[in-house]
């Protein structure tokens, strides 16, 4: 898939946090954004310590290297978020196929992270297209303080695209920053989906293997969606604030 250039993929990376405020996905000053922006996927790019989503500009994204050492990057005046660099930092060095990754707590996806059963059972298409695309974190070893749990985290990531982390929330990856938004956003769709099934407390109608494996197959011939669908969010927030462009 072709990449983009390191403004666009800013830029793109920008309007994402301003539209998770949009869909009340973001928490606090808290969770983080980024992407690749060198071929070999080491070099990317993450949202400051403690800035809002719904202030930040492309112009504040820092940028870092997973090759770089612990101690020189905390270092750093411009320093990011501890839990931030131990987790993409990690996944990052070690998946660099990984390219864009979305970290949040948005509240369907925790509330399924946080069941002792946090299985995405295909009901519908939106669940379905998740059918064997979710790695499962059951082993939550605290904030994520520490390139050891980074680590441990990057090898339950491996190349799914979403980690459903236990107790904790979700990480989405993609090649591109719309393809990650797009999972994302359907991803925090299907949970809700899912948990509202569940608070009827009748028992879910999950559709047979072979029929969630379609799914996930149809799924993919509407790949063109993603870019689209970011690009026409990106358009509804120029009409209304485009300063996550500067």
């Amino acid at each position: 898939m072709m990449q983009s250039d390191e403004s666009t993929i800013r830029t793109e990376l920008a309007a994402c946090f301003r539209i998770a405020v949009e869909e009340g996905w973001h928490e606090s000053v808290a969770n983080h954004f980024s992407a690749a922006v060198s071929d070999d996927g080491r070099r990317f790019v993450m949202n400051p310590r403690w800035r809002h989503f719904g202030l930040l500009r492309q112009s504040e994204l820092l940028t870092l290297d997973a090759a770089d050492d612990f101690d020189e990057v905390m270092g750093r005046p411009d320093a990011p978020d501890l839990s931030a660099w131990c987790i993409h930092g990690a996944i990052h060095a070690a998946v660099p196929s990984a390219r864009v990754l979305l970290h949040l707590h948005p509240p369907y996806a925790t509330a399924l992270a946080c069941l002792a059963d946090p299985t995405m059972y295909p009901i519908d298409q939106n669940t379905g297209q998740f059918f064997g695309e979710v790695a499962y974190d059951r082993e939550f070893g605290g904030l994520g303080d520490s390139m050891a749990e980074g680590r441990r985290l990057a090898s339950v990531m491996a190349d799914h695209r979403v980690m459903l982390m236990g107790n904790h929330g979700v990480m989405v990856a993609g090649q591109t920053v719309a393809e990650a938004f797009e999972s994302m956003y359907y991803f925090e769709r299907a949970a809700q989906t899912l948990v509202l099934a569940y608070s009827t407390g009748q028992p879910l109608s999950i559709l047979d293997d072979d029929l969630a494996a379609k799914v996930v197959k149809s799924t993919k011939q509407f790949a063109g969606m993603g870019p689209a669908h970011l690009g026409q969010r990106m358009e509804m927030l120029d009409r209304v604030d485009a300063t996550y462009r500067d």
